[in-house]
Formats: C-alpha cells, structure tokens, sequence
C-alpha cells in the first residue's frame, strides 16, 4: 500500500470548501458536522496483535524511574467509563460516546514527573507521535481507553489501548499507545510536524499552524 505523502494530504484538508453553513448546536465547534458513523482516519497500517503478553506500555523522560506496564499492571488498576463528544480535524463530530479507561489522573499516581515536566510526547505503533501539555492531560475525562460501548477497540479504532483526550481534536487521542515521554516544554508529534497545530483546541478552530 502507497501512504500519501503527509504534507499533502494537510493541504488537500486546509483546502476543503465543504462546511456547515450553519451552527450544529452549542455542543458542537464551529466547522464541523455531526455523524452517527465512526471515521475510521489514520497514518499507516494497522497494528494485529495475536495476544498481549509481550505488550507492554512505557513511561520515560522526565520521571524519577523509567517504568514499564505490562497489560496485567494496567488491567489491575482502577476504571472508569465517561460518555463525551468527540471532534476531528477532518471536521466531523460524533456526540455521545463512551468509553471504559484507566483515569489519566490514576494512571499517574503509579509513577513520579519530575517538577520541570510541562508536556508529553505520545508514542504509538509505526512511529506515530503526538504532543498534548500536562495540564490538559490533567482532566477527568482524559484517559487510557479500551473499551468503547462497552466492547474491546476495534484493531481500526486503537486495539488494544488508545489515548483519550475529547476536549481536543481526535488526532490527539492516539491509537495504538505505547508509551509516554515527559518533557521540559513541548515538541511537535507526527501530524503536527506537518502542518497540524500544536495544540488542536476545536472551539478554536485550532486545525493548521500555531
């Protein structure tokens, strides 16, 4: 399979001409419309595990011990399901999703970030990275998602775990996650090395640039 090359396909989608002309209501942002369906949008091929055994979730950067979490240390820890919009760059918005995760907020207390900690790189299968603050991560409905509706994740939709991040557009909330780098200040991920913006903030608009 071709992949398109990136920078083209962030200009193809600044290009798009195909937008609400009118408000979709006060839970949806400006530019987008509303879908029953689930996009399914990403960047190469799709990750196929035969079982989670070797799988394992690392925490690196600035912490006091670089860890790694097996998907027995994850199950282990305690859950929470959230029903949330969710809104992507490509200017659809699903409303009313739920989801079953481990809270970011406890995620955390399983480690120790170094003071000087401002922003996280996400690290994902076939090299996808993306970059989201530390005070936005701090929010309850973030989490390390793997159910939604009650069911596993589709392998299309982030099997086994994905990043859940709702009040920023969906390319923050990665597929596939596999680790976590802490760093001092912020650094641009895949999408944003390409045109996206660092911060993907929907009420903004915050789709290109910045």
């Amino acid at each position: 399979m071709k992949l398109e090359n990136p920078f083209k396909r962030v200009e193809r989608l600044k290009r798009v001409k195909n937008v609400p002309k009118t408000e979709q209501g006060e839970r949806v942002p400006p530019g987008q419309f509303v879908t029953e369906r689930f996009p399914v949008l990403h960047y190469g091929s799709i990750p196929r595990y035969a079982d989670l055994t070797q799988w394992d979730l690392r925490v690196f950067g600035l912490v006091a011990e670089e860890k790694r979490f097996s998907w027995q240390d994850l199950m282990a820890m305690p859950t929470a399901t959230r029903t949330v919009d969710i809104h992507c760059v490509t200017r659809w918005s699903k409303l009313d999703t739920t989801w079953t995760g481990i809270p970011w907020r406890e995620f955390i207390r399983h480690f120790q970030i170094q003071p000087e900690a401002t922003h996280v790189l996400v690290h994902a299968e076939n090299g996808y990275t993306t970059n989201i603050a530390l005070e936005v991560l701090d929010d309850e409905d973030t989490m390390l998602a793997y159910l939604y509706e009650g069911q596993p994740l589709a392998p299309e939709h982030g099997y086994p775990m994905r990043l859940l991040v709702p009040k920023k557009y969906f390319w923050k909330s990665a597929k596939w996650i596999r680790g976590f780098e802490f760093m001092a200040g912020d650094r641009p991920g895949f999408w944003e090395q390409y045109g996206y913006h660092m911060e993907g903030d929907p009420w903004k608009e915050e789709r290109f640039g910045g």
